[in-house]
């Protein structure tokens, strides 16, 4: 049986379940309004050029000798160049669960721009990414001298797991100019980092030329089938039970000093620094040895800009064998004064390890975690490793709404949000923005109170800044200090799935998300942030997206109108149904459109949406008045 016959077979087993579940629990499903989906694409290496850094890995031609290491402890979302050739894996420490030390290398089936390999073919299954190493240089060396290839591998992760039809190989390339298949594993749900040892026994590859590298087999589709790897040793003198590691090393990021936001504007932060400081500022080491260790270990702060000292402890403890240690301290209160309670203000907490063998890896034995103080307020850490959409029903909106919190009165001047990318496009699935006072239902609201509403935008994936798209408001909403929400609001009947949303799965806590799909608001129990973040203070400036959609050329009339409704003729061509909706998305009415005019005298006064579909599409909505 192929590849591409099994990932038809297991995705027509999960539809046909999902419509017996539909049809005989519709109320359940619809309960379950929620999903996550794979993200699509990874606007972190947006940034970066991993075709300047693939050019340069080649063209220095390096040529390493033993032992060689790599546990993925640098900053770059690419693999260093001084150890591998290419680029297409996202070295990260948020797709992960439990790694053996900070940093692994993802494969995602994303290329190294962080897009998929084929937008086209939905169930394409093929080679995807790939880590090669550089030249190794093994000439001379002989099997007696016992060379193994140990790594661990992660499928899943954080992401979604890779299907037995997939796989994650080894190949090694011998002075033959071919490259062997080692090693393969096939695709299984999430598991522990597990350790391979791989020796080295064709006397072909003692050659001044060898090179090792890891493949995956994935739909090249989008990033549904991942997996993570993580400490990569090779070495003579070596046999299949060296498998200690023998290094202490931080293993997650660090925590976040905020008690609940990840970032937040600076006056918002002084006006209640005692209330929005954690309790403490944490990170996790592991002790890798098979004898307990004695482990010195702190932190120092410091505000970026000015360089001024924030705060520092240290401590020391015994860690067990194989054992893990969280190092806590207490948050610093020292604050600055910025230049005004609207500038950018950044504190970098760096963690630090001491241990008493000085032949262990040692860039793991530092962690740095940035705490911004900007212009918007944040529950994710800017990393998206899911999507997140509604299940829309045929004839309601669907809505989420974010809740947020002032500590002194701000004004909100626009939305970030992080889209995930849809195969195919999602760029005709319209949506507004709305910012609510209260929910009704929720917190003693008895209706939904609106403050503000921008009817009808694009989502838009280029030109993004740090991956969010912004929307600047064409009203400045002056709020105070308390609660408000933050949220989308899609159509009914906008299409055969919803807009998806980056979601940030390493959020721990509440993520304030509420959604509605009947109707009625329900609090999520997905876990996870969803990236959307309110603008505050300044103007928003830097913006790529269209303030509004573009119309389609020709407006309706009259407007405001009585009895009948007319469409210019001009707008007329490839059109061939249209529908009437209510300002919450609603359909109220939908027909064959006729060049005579529209039928309105039985609309209640008010104020109005018309839809049109033209050459297969809905275009965007212009609103008119019912008088």
């Amino acid at each position: 049986m192929t590849v591409q016959l099994m990932l038809q077979i297991k995705r027509f087993k999960l539809l046909w379940l999902g419509m017996i579940f539909l049809l005989t629990c519709p109320l359940a499903t619809w309960a379950q309004g929620e999903q996550v989906a794979p993200l699509g694409w990874n606007p972190a290496l947006r940034n970066a050029k991993p075709a300047t850094i693939h050019s340069t890995a080649k063209k220095s031609a390096t040529t390493l000798s033993l032992p060689f290491f790599e546990d993925f402890s640098d900053y770059s979302p690419y693999p260093n160049g001084n150890r591998w050739q290419d680029s297409e894996v996202y070295i990260n420490n948020t797709l992960c669960v439990a790694p053996v030390s900070r940093g692994v290398a993802t494969f995602d089936a994303l290329n190294a721009l962080g897009r998929p390999y084929d937008t086209v073919n939905r169930y394409q299954s093929l080679y995807a990414d790939s880590l090669t190493s550089q030249f190794i240089d093994l000439s001379g060396r002989q099997l007696s001298d016992s060379i193994y290839l140990s790594f661990f591998y992660q499928p899943q992760g954080n992401g979604f797991s890779p299907e037995t039809g997939d796989s994650l190989m080894l190949f090694f390339y011998g002075k033959n100019g071919r490259w062997v298949l080692a090693w393969s594993v096939p695709g299984t749900d999430l598991q522990p980092f597990q350790q391979v040892m791989i020796p080295l026994t064709d006397t072909m590859l003692f050659f001044p030329g060898f090179q090792f590298r890891f493949i995956n087999k994935a739909s090249i589709n989008s990033n549904d089938d991942v997996w993570n790897l993580d400490y990569i040793r090779m070495d003579a003198g070596r046999n299949m039970y060296d498998t200690a590691i023998r290094d202490l090393a931080f293993t997650t990021p660090p925590g976040n000093m905020l008690n609940d936001f990840t970032a937040m504007p600076y006056g918002q932060y002084l006006a209640q620094a005692a209330t929005e400081r954690n309790a403490a500022m944490s990170d996790s080491f592991q002790n890798h040895y098979s004898t307990p260790a004695t482990v010195n270990f702190g932190f120092f702060a410091t505000e970026t800009s000015t360089g001024s000292p924030l705060g520092s402890g240290s401590n020391s403890a015994t860690v067990t064998a194989y054992g893990g240690q969280i190092a806590n301290f207490p948050v610093y209160s020292t604050t600055i004064t910025p230049a005004n309670n609207r500038a950018r203000v950044v504190y970098q907490n760096t963690y630090y390890l001491q241990s008493g063998n000085p032949n262990e890896p040692h860039a793991n034995d530092t962690a740095i975690q940035e705490q911004v103080f900007d212009n918007y307020l944040a529950y994710d850490d800017g990393s998206a490793e899911k999507s997140y959409f509604l299940n829309l029903a045929s004839q309601l909106p669907g809505k989420t709404a974010i809740e947020f919190r002032l500590n002194t009165p701000d004004t909100l001047r626009g939305m970030a949000i992080y889209f995930g990318q849809q195969v195919p496009t999602a760029a005709q699935k319209y949506f507004s923005i709305v910012v609510y006072s209260k929910l009704g239902g929720i917190a003693g609201g008895t209706t939904d109170e609106v403050l503000y509403q921008k009817e009808f935008v694009l989502p838009v994936f280029s030109d993004t800044v740090n991956g969010f798209s912004i929307y600047r408001f064409d009203t400045t909403l002056v709020l105070p200090a308390g609660v408000f929400y933050l949220g989308t609001t899609q159509p009914a009947a906008s299409g055969s799935d919803s807009l998806y949303i980056g979601l940030d799965v390493n959020r721990i806590g509440g993520n304030h998300l509420y959604y509605n799909v009947l109707n009625q608001w329900v609090s999520s129990s997905v876990s996870g942030a969803l990236m959307i973040r309110p603008l505050l203070g300044g103007p928003v400036t830097g913006t790529s997206v269209p303030d509004a959609v573009v119309r389609k050329q020709g407006s309706i009339y009259p407007n405001p109108c009585t009895d009948r409704l007319f469409i210019p003729a001009s707008a007329m061509a490839g059109t061939d149904r249209y529908r009437f909706l209510d300002m919450q998305g609603r359909t109220l009415q939908t027909a064959g459109l006729k060049q005579e005019g529209l039928d309105v005298a039985w609309l209640a006064p008010g104020i109005y949406l018309l839809q049109v579909r033209s050459n297969g599409l809905w275009q965007a909505p212009q609103k008119f008045i019912k008088r």
